[in-house]
């Protein structure tokens, strides 16, 4: 573990946490930190991205889905929990409401952060490769929220593309944890882009990319975030 991250406590913040792809906000992560966050007499604000309809699913749609939900709430410092795509998607909210005096974005934790589209970083999404996606337009994956095959949009690449989290440049203190046996995720591509940022603390952990057999570690380290 790097543990190089700074900061103060917070006054009372807004936590969010973003699912990940074929993930709900009902998911298991999602219930476990909205469970611990009530303990502290807070509330988790979970975006649920499959609305309106899972098919039509971009990243730019995401993250006015954050954006709008952050806005709705009262002036306030603001934590983002994004999980995969979800910590995608908390990295380009950071990004655009970089400049908010209303509701900053003062920390975020990434979890088993899918950050790169370049690469494999379709290897995992479903029953075809890109180019099949391509040219049909759609690509059949399992849905872990809903139980079953939906199809999703080409739209969801190229629109992906159109956005940077590789380059990021982010000051808040940034929290990460990755498991070594994550197959959706590259722990490497993890590891180098915290090696580059003095604000991240990156947690390395025995678990696959859904994290569960780590969540008691990671709370206890998320709650200091906190503070």
């Amino acid at each position: 573990m790097q543990s190089r991250l700074r900061g103060d406590a917070l006054t009372t913040p807004h936590v969010f946490y973003l699912h990940g792809f074929a993930s709900s906000a009902k998911s298991t992560k999602a219930g476990f930190f909205g469970a611990k966050l009530r303990e502290r007499g807070l509330t988790l604000h979970t975006p649920d991205f499959n609305e309106p309809d899972f098919s039509t699913l971009t990243i730019t749609r995401m993250i006015e889905q954050t954006t709008a939900a952050v806005s709705a709430l009262p002036p306030g410092p603001v934590i983002l929990i994004g999980s995969s795509l979800g910590a995608f998607v908390a990295v380009q909210t950071a990004l655009r409401l970089a400049t908010s005096t209303s509701h900053p974005i003062v920390r975020l934790v990434l979890l088993a952060p899918a950050l790169d589209f370049s690469g494999n970083r379709t290897r995992d999404l479903g029953d075809r490769g890109l180019e099949e996606w391509q040219s049909t337009g759609e690509l059949n994956v399992f849905h872990y929220g809903y139980g079953r095959l939906i199809p999703v949009h080409y739209e969801l690449y190229t629109d992906a593309r159109g956005y940077d989290c590789v380059n990021a440049e982010l000051t808040m203190p940034i929290q990460i944890f990755q498991g070594t046996r994550d197959t959706a995720v590259d722990p490497t591509s993890v590891e180098k882009w915290a090696a580059s940022r003095p604000n991240v603390e990156l947690h390395m952990l025995d678990d696959d990319h859904q994290l569960t057999e780590s969540l008691d570690h990671i709370w206890q380290s998320v709650d200091r975030l906190i503070g």
